[in-house]
């Protein structure tokens, strides 16, 4: 099988197609024909050894995958071989087989197709799990969400208009705004790129109170960082939730003072943690996106596919945040 395959620590450059042995799934295991994998900010990190997870080398990077059951391993009940899946392996999709456990597969409906399920798991279970476990987001409250035309973000303006809050959307240029408003936004605010001494930091933090109103944000979702921390948690209204979700403009500081000021929270987001510590409660968030996602309130949009062998292009624009929604590889059919 065909692999793209992590040798050394660098950018994507660094990446290579191999040849592989096809993979065995052992017990409690399944063998998946990979059809999709979507392309996500931890790809940037992990093949740089930035990332919390640092798997082995060699190895693929691709965080969530798409395709059918190939083989089952032994002490794996309900599946058949030729089932549909979504997984998120955390590593290792951008192969044409890939084993994964059981337990962290769940089924794709035959009307969607391998592309979208590829781009559903990880951005929108990292936000539901966001807005739902950390942010307590409350039907009438508003939601700041920076970053907002990242798939992320654009998962996060969906689900928070499914869950009844008004929504502004957080981004960098008229063609981002224009995505967060199709998703749903309520209001969109572009924000100048950093970095921002303080004057530029106090200018920014004065856009977002302009836009979130007088009384603040309820709940801010940030999978930005870097120097928008800090202006975005000073729009937090009173008791507001601030949600750490990612960092790809530098890890903050963020000065505690003005917790105690807004009497709010810093709440860190990690999904894949909380999936794995509490798969009942990561299962039954699942179960109301595809709820609604039959009801055409979230559909992940994909802006680009890529073959295998140009997947280190997807990592690329991830990596200079020029991807509007999701970029997905494709492995044979879809």
């Amino acid at each position: 099988m065909k692999a793209l395959l992590s040798d050394q620590p660098g950018g994507p450059a660094t990446l290579r197609i191999a040849e592989l042995p096809d993979p065995t799934p052992g017990r409690g295991e399944l063998l998946i024909r990979v059809r999709a994998c979507a392309i996500n900010f931890p790809d940037v990190l992990i093949i740089e050894d930035k990332y919390q997870l640092k798997p082995p080398r060699p190895f693929a990077p691709g965080g969530e995958v798409a395709g059918e059951v190939e083989a089952i391993g032994e002490g794996v009940e309900g599946w058949a071989v030729g089932d549909r899946i979504i997984a998120v392996p955390g590593f290792g999709g951008l192969v044409e087989k890939i084993v994964i456990p059981a337990r962290i597969a769940f089924r794709l409906p035959v009307e969607r197709s391998f592309e979208d399920g590829a781009a559903l798991l990880l951005t929108y279970a990292t936000s539901i799990h966001a807005l739902a476990d950390r942010g307590h987001l409350q039907p009438g409250q508003t939601l700041l969400v920076l970053g907002a035309a990242g798939g992320v973000g654009l998962a996060a303006i969906e689900l928070g208009k499914a869950m009844g809050a008004r929504v502004i959307a957080a981004v960098s240029s008229e063609e981002k705004a224009q995505a967060a408003r199709e998703a749903g936004a309520d209001e969109a605010v572009i924000y100048p790129t950093g970095p921002f001494d303080r004057d530029g930091q106090k200018a920014l933090s004065e856009l977002f109170k302009g836009a979130v109103g007088p009384a603040g944000a309820d709940v801010i979702f940030d999978p930005v960082g870097g120097d928008y921390a800090e202006p975005a948690l000073r729009s937090i209204g009173w008791e507001g939730r601030y949600l750490v979700v990612g960092f790809p403009a530098g890890i903050p500081k963020l000065p505690l003072n003005l917790t105690l000021l807004k009497s709010c929270d810093v709440c860190g987001v990690f999904w894949g943690a909380f999936a794995m510590r509490d798969p009942a409660a990561n299962a039954a968030h699942v179960e109301q996106l595809f709820k609604w996602w039959d009801e055409g309130k979230i559909a992940p949009r994909i802006s680009a596919t890529y073959p295998l062998e140009r997947a280190g292009e997807a990592i690329t624009a991830i990596a200079e945040r020029r991807a509007i929604g999701k970029l997905v590889v494709t492995l044979g059919r879809s």
